[in-house]
């Protein structure tokens, strides 16, 4: 980010409020008490606002910031833009179902920078939060897991940016290869909600999509290349450098291991099974064949929901496990959930490849695939910029 001045204030009106004030920078706390001095109020979202009455208030207000913003060494700017939580407003308002429309005042850079982590872009957005000032932003939720991020675009008099943040479970979000682009708003709430409704979300819900997708594909993969090495070990009776396996339980070991790491890859299955596979319809595809494959990984899947709950019932314990467990109890406990779902696992790779061309043709709002399955995305990612990894305070 370019330089900018370590004390602002940022003013706009609004319908509500009045003038509105944003302090902003290094030392925000100084225009904070420059924005109290001169008689402005804390207004829902953090902003200050006053009255604008009549021109004479107007005016000796005007004054007086100017001189108390000059005492505290605070530089004051104005928006040719409305008080961006106004727009916010309007703009959720017009968007298809119910969303909230929450106001954020990214009062110092740092505070810009936990909002890059979750943020789910390969767009404007992203780099305009990694590499502009952005003062304050709107988060948006509608309920069902839906969050998305709305600025005002950096380098521009009017307009919008508007992107998504990535959904609970996923918390890797840096050069993702599904990720939705931004999209650029006018300032008409209308035109925006318009514009969003017909592309952004379509677009979102596709991504979504895919990388559940992939996801689930990447953990039967890491489960299938251990799982054939097991049966192969199993079927010989020798390790995979050919040396004998003097004692049976060297097997019953190599099982006990196999049970563990595969459960923590299953987990994917079972999280993103119930979103994906009720999507699929053979029939409307080139391959209606597919059906009893698909009825054979629903029983699977409803076969290993006492463990899935059972897992669900810790989880929230599940970073404080490894410090108040030892190591080999936690791996016990990994092990005994995957040996209980060991048969619904080789259910998965044994139908994975249906399972995959049809959630692949089930794309939301997307034409079927009558192609092969698309190759896996495991290209290497480029190092993420120097942000901190901490959880943005709206998550």
């Amino acid at each position: 980010m370019s330089p900018e001045p370590p004390t602002q204030v940022i003013l706009s009106t609004s319908r509500t409020h009045g003038l509105t004030a944003v302090p902003y920078g290094e030392e925000h706390l100084r225009a904070s008490r420059a924005l109290e001095e001169a008689g402005f109020h804390r207004i829902p979202g953090g902003a200050f606002a006053a009255p604008l009455s009549d021109t004479a208030t107007a005016r000796q207000l005007a004054s007086a910031l100017v001189h108390r913003a000059h005492e505290h060494g605070a530089t004051v700017t104005t928006s040719p833009r409305p008080y961006l939580a106004d727009f916010g407003e309007d703009f959720a308002a017009r968007l298809p179902g119910t969303w909230s429309a929450k106001t954020e005042l990214l009062y110092h850079p740092r505070v810009q920078e936990d909002f890059i982590n979750p943020l789910w872009d390969s767009g404007d957005l992203i780099q305009a939060m990694i590499h502009a000032h952005v003062p304050s932003a709107v988060v948006l939720k509608n309920g069902a897991g839906t969050e998305l991020l709305l600025i005002e675009r950096p380098g521009h008099s009017s307009g919008y940016l508007l992107g998504a943040f990535a959904t609970e479970e996923y918390d890797d979000n840096w050069e993702e290869p599904n990720a939705p682009r931004s999209i650029v708003l006018p300032a008409e709430p209308d035109l925006a909600a318009r514009a969003v409704t017909t592309t952004f979300l379509p677009a979102y819900s596709r991504a979504l999509h895919n990388r559940h997708l992939d996801t689930f594909i990447r953990a039967l993969d890491h489960i299938r290349a251990e799982h054939q090495t097991l049966k192969a070990v199993r079927a010989s009776g020798r390790f995979s450098d050919g040396v004998p396996l003097a004692k049976s339980r060297l097997v019953s070991e190599m099982e006990r291991a196999f049970a563990d790491h595969a459960w923590l890859s299953f987990r994917e299955v079972l999280e993103h099974a119930p979103v994906l596979l009720p999507r699929c319809r053979p029939a409307a595809t080139p391959w209606p064949q597919d059906s009893a494959a698909l009825a054979r990984l629903r029983d699977a899947l409803a076969d290993s929901q006492d463990t899935w709950q059972e897992y669900n019932g810790f989880r929230t314990d599940l970073y404080s496990i490894p410090r108040t467990l030892p190591a080999h109890e936690w791996s016990q406990i990994r092990s005994r959930l995957g040996a209980a779902v060991l048969p619904a696992i080789e259910t998965w790779l044994a139908d994975s490849e249906a399972f995959e061309r049809q959630a692949r043709a089930a794309v939301p709002g997307g034409r079927a695939a009558l192609s092969a399955p698309t190759p896996r995305l495991l290209t290497a990612r480029p190092v993420q910029p120097a942000t901190p990894r901490t959880t943005a305070p709206h998550r």
